[in-house]
């Protein structure tokens, strides 16, 4: 059946296999080691590119600290062939398109969405950033103040302050815990030469994967990748600094701000991407609080009218995670409200039930659908997967994972990771002492 012919008589399961189907990757290794990965989606004028590389804040010394971050702004500062920013910027804006870029722990990503007629001057402008880039003394200075003011702005946004202080909290000691984006001190100390050099090692053929999503096919893709990144050099990369298990929790830590708010960020220590509950957490935290049906919605907002919001999410990486809960109260009932949070997420491990569950299925796949119908959300997934797991799981297997867990899945997990020596709280609000909470974490 074609796209809109008798589309009201497709069923669920159908639609299902049907989005699948125009998912299929193609993944083709260069010569060199670049991985170049598309998948044809034809229903669609738009194409986006995405260039991937191990590298961030993971791989960082503290002598480094915010590197990674600091490289990546650079990128936008001029190639020989473009030498100023807005050169840069006007080859994707000036025909419709975006551009823009990430920092994460484990990766670091430039991408941009143009007009399937323009799509080709986006990968060659994203190879010209990766391999020319001009490094100039005057463009490092002027965008470390870039930085600066990117830090600060965190410092300042009490949510940000607490998820900041969580992290440290939840991986003390440890690139885990830093801001990825580093501290004003570290990056103002980092040099030219320490950034070419981490162009050397993290930039490297094999360290690399190109994603692309759209209309196109994969040959003539794979074509032009040859030709404008086949002559990136390949070698030894820094090692990914292993997590450290040194939490010794229960912890809580305020940092006094007179604001209107007490903003709250619990944090619980998860499993990482390759662990075998994986699923199951992301299942638990969708019942526990990432819709308006959600137990924490239901208790905090809706039966008391403790916060306008709150939320939970599950965040894995390459050897570890984080169950985390956000959000924001009156101060004078934040003492009310943290214990009432715990007893939930407690709570939840203990009475799970079928009907939550499966509905929680039924979410977390509609979502999985749903970002797919983006081509920019095909290329992050398909490209961080490979670039991280070594492999990229299909639509229907990541369905399939999900269709997998049951009830007692959840209730190990629980078992296994709501303790109060797994966990953290971080409260940004006009307090002078720990004291009103720390026993809410004793559970």
């Amino acid at each position: 059946m074609n796209p809109g012919q008798g589309a009201e008589s497709v069923g669920a399961d159908a639609a299902q296999e049907q989005i699948a189907r125009s998912l299929v990757y193609e993944r083709t290794v260069l010569p060199g080691g670049v991985r170049v990965l598309t998948s044809t989606l034809p229903h669609t004028y738009a194409v986006n590119v995405s260039f991937l590389f191990g590298a961030g804040s993971r791989y960082e010394s503290e002598e480094l600290a915010g590197a990674s971050h600091l490289f990546e702004h650079l990128l936008f500062k001029g190639t020989a062939r473009r030498p100023t920013p807005r050169q840069i910027s006007e080859t994707v804006e000036g025909v419709g398109g975006s551009i823009n870029a990430f920092t994460d722990r484990e990766v670091t990503g430039y991408w941009c969405r143009m007009a399937r007629p323009h799509y080709r001057a986006g990968i060659d402008l994203l190879g010209d950033m990766v391999l020319n880039s001009l490094f100039r003394e005057s463009d490092i200075m002027r965008e470390k103040q870039v930085v600066y003011e990117e830090i600060r702005a965190v410092h300042d946004s009490p949510g940000g302050r607490a998820s900041e202080i969580q992290d440290q909290l939840l991986w003390p000691d440890q690139p885990m815990g830093r801001d990825v984006a580093g501290s004003v001190e570290s990056v103002s100390a980092i040099s030219r030469e320490s950034m070419l050099e981490y162009l050397h090692t993290q930039y490297a053929a094999s360290n690399t994967v190109i994603a692309v999503a759209g209309n196109v096919g994969h040959d003539e893709v794979v074509a032009q990748v040859e030709e404008v990144m086949g002559d990136l050099p390949d070698g030894e990369t820094l090692p990914l600094i292993p997590f450290v298990d040194n939490l010794r929790g229960p912890q809580v830590k305020v940092d006094r701000r007179d604001t209107e708010q007490a903003h709250l960020s619990l944090g619980i220590k998860g499993v990482s991407m390759f662990d075998k509950d994986r699923h199951a957490l992301g299942l638990f935290s969708v019942i526990l609080g990432e819709s308006m049906s959600s137990r924490l919605f239901e208790e905090v907002r809706e039966k008391r009218g403790l916060a306008y919001d709150i939320h939970s999410g599950v965040s894995v990486y390459n050897d570890c995670g984080s169950l985390t809960i956000g959000s924001g109260v009156d101060p004078e009932r934040a003492a009310e409200a943290v214990p009432i949070i715990v007893e939930v997420v407690k709570g939840l491990g203990e009475s799970v039930t079928d009907v939550e569950l499966s509905q929680a299925k039924e979410l977390s796949k509609g979502r999985l659908l749903l970002r797919m119908e983006d081509g920019r959300s095909v290329v992050s997934s398909m490209g961080a997967q490979e670039l991280l797991r070594g492999e990229v799981r299909t639509v229907p297997q990541l369905i399939g994972d999900l269709e997998s867990v049951e009830v007692e899945d959840l209730v190990r997990v629980a078992e296994r990771l709501i303790r109060p020596e797994n966990t953290v709280l971080a409260i940004v609000g006009p307090f002078d002492s720990v004291e009103p909470f720390l026993s809410s974490l004793e559970f």
